[in-house]
């Protein structure tokens, strides 16, 4: 499969994560607490005992994210970001968290496509710095350390952070960052250490080697929030919407996209273009209730919602001279990034 990126979101955008960087880096859960509930109290008292499923388990950056939409969640861990989708369907939980994005490895292609597999929608988008501890059981000492465990995707943000530490151990990769914590714990292992998240450390009371092993210090991951039932949208402050366009063959409907929003100075907050060659994506028609399978898919993401009248004019055409649209979901513009460590 072949990625085109045309443009990125502000959520990538280093430059204005950079602008925001001074403020919110020195957010901890406490301050966290206090800008949340002041700032999106009516929010949040509808969301208090809202059941946020995600994967992983306690600990997790997943389970950050789904904190910050709801402080007052109860969260549901899953072994797989299809899981909580499904705990969703199957009406196990109200939400699921879903990463969609990062600085560090760009967009996360299958979790977009299990997006556009099911009848869920986007509710909301919360941006998270990550950052990777080296954890161990209290006593041992960085010399000690035989073996490193980890999501793989951790594990391969870290592999420099890792060599600055002088470490030469091995690599093993588990399911999520928390769970290398647990199964440190749970088999007591002495000469082996986790990366994970520094609340991982803080809840099963492990020692941190080291701090900040990743790769790079500027590293963000942008998660998506989903309902089965889109949200009453609130006019209050910037809100956008988010839309798949499917097709085949040639960009020709690309250029098409672009006319019709830049016609009605709609403003684009992300185009990605995604070329299934090698394995057509499938998604679902909600209307149909079945799905099709396409070559090409554009994500686009914009300014307003269904219910302005330029964006309805806008879908409709788009609609119009396309094989398959779909509105994914419409939800408030979050830029603020989150520092729960």
């Amino acid at each position: 499969m072949e990625r085109i990126w045309y443009s990125i979101s502000a959520s990538r955008s280093r430059s204005t994560l950079s602008s925001l960087h001074g403020y919110f880096s020195s957010l901890g859960h406490g301050e966290l607490k206090e800008i949340i509930s002041k700032s999106d109290m009516a929010h949040q008292q509808e969301s208090a005992g809202l059941r946020i499923a995600y994967q992983g388990v306690a600990g997790s950056y997943s389970e950050a994210a789904a904190m910050v939409s709801c402080l007052d969640c109860i969260p549901v861990p899953c072994r797989s970001i299809a899981g909580a989708i499904e705990a969703v369907e199957n009406g196990q939980a109200d939400r699921a968290v879903m990463s969609v994005e990062s600085t560090m490895e760009g967009n996360k292609v299958r979790n977009y496509e299990l997006l556009l597999e099911r009848n869920l929608h986007i509710t909301q988008e919360i941006n998270l710095f990550v950052h990777y501890c080296l954890l161990a059981i209290p006593g041992v000492r960085k010399g000690e350390v035989k073996r490193v465990i980890s999501h793989p995707l951790a594990l391969a943000h870290c592999g420099q952070g890792l060599a600055r530490l002088g470490l030469t151990a091995s690599r093993e990769a588990v399911d999520d960052t928390a769970g290398a914590v647990e199964l440190l714990l749970s088999q007591h292992m002495l000469d082996t250490a986790a990366i994970a998240s520094p609340r991982a450390a803080d809840l099963y009371h492990l020692q941190v080697l080291a701090q900040d092993v990743q790769d790079e210090s500027w590293n963000v991951t942008r998660f998506l929030i989903l309902s089965k039932q889109p949200e009453k949208i609130k006019k209050v402050g910037t809100l956008k919407t988010s839309m798949v366009v499917a097709h085949e063959g040639g960009l020709q409907p690309l250029l098409r996209v672009l006319s019709v929003f830049s016609s009605r100075k709609i403003n684009l907050a992300k185009l990605e273009v995604n070329n299934f060659e090698a394995e057509r994506v499938r998604i679902l028609d909600v209307h149909k209730g079945s799905a099709d399978e396409f070559q090409h898919a554009f994500y686009v993401d914009f300014e307003g919602t269904t219910e302005d009248p330029k964006v309805k004019d806008a879908i409709a055409e788009i609609s119009a001279f396309s094989k398959f649209s779909r509105i994914l979901g419409c939800y408030p513009v979050d830029s603020k990034i989150y520092d729960l460590s």
